[in-house]
């Protein structure tokens, strides 16, 4: 194998730890890509990816963050979309009434209203840390600036998740992709993009998805993983998307990425 362009996920997937790469990994990634442009593609908000990027040494390539709700290339913005605050208060106020927290995301902004387990971890994680107020002011404030989100987390318990999902499904699906990301979180982002619609709008002047060879783990990465010349699941990937790779290799904590490269990837 020799593609010209390697797409991966962060968490699951390229990450050996829940927030950093390995020194194999890193090795590896420093071996292809003399040859190889490597783009991260994440859920995660851009300061979130940046020092990944610089762990690797490709601060000069871009990212694809929010699901690809938000391309950018060094600082320069090469695709936005966002959710309109009309749309947010209403999902708010069905959350409210599951007891459901809200996380809010727009460009390296992150807003909840107040700190948790789930708030705690994803610091610990993505090294990102958010802006502490009331949901209710901080869509007034983006209404004020015309903004709306990149992503939206909902946060609650096995059950209050399982209660709200086929609510949403039901009431957004036209306006939001909405992806399960575990038992007590759910991600939310504009339905018209996706990680392979944002791959496609940076490869389409110059490459084809027959360059392209992916890598991840979750639900969000189906859709990327069927499309591209090799689509590559890590061993812990859900089933579902297992089915759907061209090959698997193994877990993300045994670099299973790396290990994939090293075994099938010449230059």
């Amino acid at each position: 194998m020799n593609h010209r362009i390697l797409c991966s996920d962060l968490d699951g997937t390229l990450l050996s730890t829940k927030s950093d790469v390995s020194v194999f990994t890193i090795a590896e990634i420093n071996r292809i890509k003399p040859t190889t442009k490597i783009i991260l593609v994440s859920a995660r908000m851009p300061k979130a990816m940046r020092y990944i990027q610089k762990d690797l040494g490709i601060e000069n390539e871009p990212i694809i963050c929010y699901n690809g709700a938000l391309v950018l290339d060094m600082e320069n913005e090469i695709h936005s979309t966002l959710l309109d605050v009309e749309i947010i208060e209403t999902l708010y106020e069905l959350t409210q009434t599951y007891n459901i927290q809200l996380g809010l995301y727009y460009k390296d902004e992150w807003f909840v209203e107040e700190n948790s387990e789930r708030v705690t971890k994803e610091i610990l994680y993505t090294k990102a840390e958010p802006i502490y107020q009331k949901t209710s002011k901080t869509l007034k404030e983006w209404k004020s600036r015309k903004i709306g989100a990149h992503k939206i987390m909902l946060m609650g318990t096995f059950e209050t998740i399982e209660g709200i999902m086929p609510q949403l499904k039901a009431e957004y699906h036209s306006v939001m992709n909405i992806y399960r990301s575990n038992d007590t979180l759910i991600e939310v982002s504009p339905k018209s993009v996706s990680k392979l619609t944002a791959i496609n709008l940076l490869i389409k002047n110059s490459y084809s998805f027959k360059d392209v060879i992916a890598f991840g783990d979750n639900y969000n990465d189906s859709e990327m993983l069927q499309r591209v010349d090799c689509g590559v699941a890590v061993g812990n990937a859900r089933d579902e998307v297992k089915s759907l790779a061209d090959y698997i290799t193994l877990e993300n904590a045994q670099d299973g990425v790396a290990h994939f490269l090293k075994l099938h990837f010449k230059i």
